[in-house]
């Protein structure tokens, strides 16, 4: 048990499903990972070894820490798991590591554990498994047989942000390359990896602006059909991060993760997505990305919901894919003409409304306050 808290206390740092992973479970050591379409998985999330060659300054594993060292033999961890499925604490498993004598060896045994898992104890189930950069080809190719989703941590949005949070990493050889197999893999065996691969960056740890984060995202997900890319906040760890970092507020987490989907869910081109920026290439802490980008582009509004397409109902702030679905659905049947229907769909109404028209909008204007700058365009509204 020991040993158990440990790794999976060092396993807490990567982030394996939705932007607001919880931990609800009275035993620390089941993962309640959030689901992207709501609910949650429980997972059991862990390190095969916290022994760790690097020296990333936001690790907390990293080589210079005085830390007590532990480590799982591949036999033990699978048969650990199936104790915790069997006895329904557990519905998948989170397998990373720090990377031992080197990144090759240290994935044999990862692999081995997951082998035991689908070969001995014939478990069908989810496994998410780390590829650790620098690993051989034959370890990402077994990885990418085995896992229903594989991952290798980008942590950074370029070589020279990288060099300031590892001297030991090399991103284009290391990484990038090892995405680029992974995608290999993927297209000659669509069989292969059925949940894809995704990666996470390190937040405000580097000096990189949210434009760097968001361009190297959307380059991933073009070149290395990449399914998720999660955000992690830097958070200092003693004698391991120079004291002059600070820790990056939650809130530049969230945006990252609100204008990431946009790109990846909304169709957002990465240029409207720029319109959120401000003049130093980040994010507003205080303002959601997608009505700054609506604020900044009035000719595109008041949008009719009643004719609107698909796309257009997307860039009005309060309507998401699902909200601007149920309008669809509704307008087949009758007109949408009232603010009660509107909420009946989910949308919100204080951010929706100032962007939209429809007949009996004036008449919503006594009911609800209107978002400056942009207050509905009577003479507009009276023309249709």
């Amino acid at each position: 048990m020991d040993k158990l808290q440990a790794l999976v206390s060092a396993a807490q740092f990567d982030i394996c499903g939705g932007n607001c992973p919880t931990d609800k479970s009275p035993l620390n050591f089941i993962f309640q990972a959030a689901l992207p379409g709501g609910g949650s998985v429980s997972l059991l999330k862990v390190l095969l070894t916290n022994i760790c060659i690097n020296d990333c300054i936001y690790c907390v594993n990293q080589v210079g820490r005085d830390i007590p060292r532990c480590f799982f033999q591949s036999e033990e961890l699978a048969k650990l798991f199936m104790n915790l499925h069997a006895k329904k604490l557990v519905q998948g498993l989170f397998l990373s590591s720090g990377i031992g004598h080197n990144a090759s060896r240290t994935m044999e045994a990862m692999i081995k554990t997951v082998e035991i898992l689908r070969f001995r104890y014939e478990f069908k189930g989810y496994i998410h498994l780390k590829i650790l950069p620098g690993a051989s080809f034959d370890f990402v190719e077994a990885g990418c047989r085995l896992a229903n989703r594989v991952s290798i941590n980008i942590e950074a949005p370029t070589a020279a942000h990288l060099a300031k949070l590892s001297r030991k990493k090399d991103l284009h050889h290391g990484i990038l390359a090892r995405m680029g197999w992974v995608k290999q893999l993927m297209t000659k065996d669509e069989r292969l990896v059925p949940s894809g691969q995704s990666t996470q960056f390190v937040v405000g740890a580097a000096g990189e602006t949210d434009r760097d984060i968001l361009q190297t995202a959307s380059s991933l997900y073009r070149e290395m059909d990449l399914r998720r890319v999660y955000f992690s906040a830097f958070r200092p760890v003693k004698n391991a991060s120079p004291a002059e970092v600070m820790p990056a507020p939650l809130m530049r987490q969230h945006r990252l993760y609100q204008a990431d989907w946009m790109l990846r869910v909304y169709g957002f081109s990465p240029a409207e997505v720029d319109l959120a920026l401000d003049v130093n290439g980040n994010l507003s802490l205080g303002d959601d990305p997608k009505l700054t980008i609506a604020q900044k582009q009035p000719w595109l509004f008041p949008v009719d919901i009643n004719r609107a397409h698909y796309e257009e109902l997307l860039r009005v702030p309060g309507i998401g894919p699902l909200s601007a679905k149920r309008i669809f659905q509704s307008r087949r049947d009758h007109s949408i003409d009232s603010l009660r229907q509107l909420q009946k769909m989910g949308i919100n109404i204080d951010s929706a409304l100032p962007f939209l028209w429809f007949k009996g909008i004036l008449n919503c204007e006594r009911q609800l306050p209107l978002l400056p700058p942009y207050r509905i365009p009577k003479t507009n509204a009276s023309s249709k």
